[in-house]
């Protein structure tokens, strides 16, 4: 029996079958994917083409499948991250904000719709927005300043590319009602405007680039609030750092000694009892032995009987007890010192 030669119809029509089988195969594989790939903008095609090669009499062939493509649906999704510690504050005050970042963790630009509630379960008080409460801190100061630009629903929605994020000012008054040591919400919300719901459901048609717009596991809503607590005392803390490298300049590299400062200081009348700062060492720094000082004076590694330690029980950190403090007691300076690993 003869065997068939390369350009037989019989053999072209094998591998055509053979070809689109594979094609079939892709397919499949690639609609059991997901599409939500972090990184992947909304709208990218992503194109696949199989090549089948194999000997017939002697003789190779290559066979390209058909093309088969798939739009990346745009995933929605939304992180809202307090970034301002509890703020102290006192009975009246007004304007005192709290800081919120919110973040587009989708792969489409989007717009969101934000929101204040000051009214939560949970408090001892409820704050009072300041109209219209919610501000974006133009100034990057991280406090509520005249130059920040207040937001209006519907007007200046914040428009975030994806992995983009907005520093949002939540603005609220303390009522004369609240008592020392209580503590109040206040909570930020934000919306996408194409939908929310259910992590999986679809909005067909609204992703950007043309195809659909899918919920991610946020369900394109997230909230973050903060605190204020009533104090009758302020605390204030600053920490700075002094570089030293090993060549008697100024250049974070490994080797190099870093000198931290903590000035501490109580800025209004009242007493802060029982003040102890806690420091960690930075990771990957190791800390210098015997470099602790508390106002200059030296103080020992060990729990002993000076003010400050070395605490080893977990992650290592410096530990100093200053005690009760008032406005009187001045600024006290705690340094310590770590060499970069």
């Amino acid at each position: 029996m003869k065997s068939k030669k390369p350009g037989s119809p019989t053999i072209v029509a094998r591998a055509a079958e053979f070809a689109a089988s594979l094609a079939t195969i892709v397919a499949v594989l690639l609609a059991s994917q997901s599409v939500w790939a972090a990184g992947t903008p909304a709208g990218t095609v992503i194109d696949n083409t199989a090549l089948v090669s194999f000997d017939v009499g002697g003789t190779s062939i290559s066979l390209n499948s058909n093309n088969v493509s798939i739009t990346v649906d745009e995933r929605i999704d939304v992180v809202v991250t307090l970034q301002s510690p509890q703020v102290l504050v006192a009975a009246g005050d007004t304007n005192r904000n709290l800081l919120i970042r919110v973040t587009n963790n989708g792969n489409g630009t989007e717009d969101f719709l934000l929101a204040i509630d000051s009214n939560l379960a949970g408090d001892d008080f409820d704050p009072v927005p300041a109209v219209p409460g919610i501000y974006f801190d133009t100034d990057a100061s991280g406090d509520f300043n005249l130059g920040d630009v207040a937001y209006t629903a519907g007007n200046n929605d914040p428009q975030l590319a994806a992995d983009a994020f907005v520093d949002i000012l939540l603005v609220n008054d303390i009522p004369l009602s609240a008592a020392n040591g209580e503590i109040g919400f206040s909570q930020l919300t934000a919306t996408s405007l194409t939908g929310n719901g259910v992590p999986g459901n679809v909005f067909a048609g609204q992703g950007e680039g043309g195809g659909d717009a899918v919920l991610g596991t946020s369900g394109g809503r997230a909230s973050d609030n903060g605190e204020y607590l009533v104090s009758d005392v302020t605390l204030s803390i600053v920490k700075t750092i002094v570089v030293s490298d090993p060549f008697g300049g100024n250049q974070p590299v490994p080797g190099a000694t870093l000198t931290y400062s903590l000035a501490v200081e109580v800025t209004n009348a009242g007493t802060a009892g029982n003040s102890t700062v806690d420091d960690p060492v930075p990771v990957n720094t190791t800390y210098l032995a015997n470099s602790l000082s508390v106002n200059g004076a030296p103080m020992t590694d060990a729990i002993d009987g000076d003010a400050g330690e070395l605490n080893l029980a977990g992650a290592p950190s410096v530990v100093v007890r200053l005690g009760d403090l008032t406005q009187a007691s001045g600024i006290q300076t705690v340094t310590f010192q770590v060499t970069i690993d």
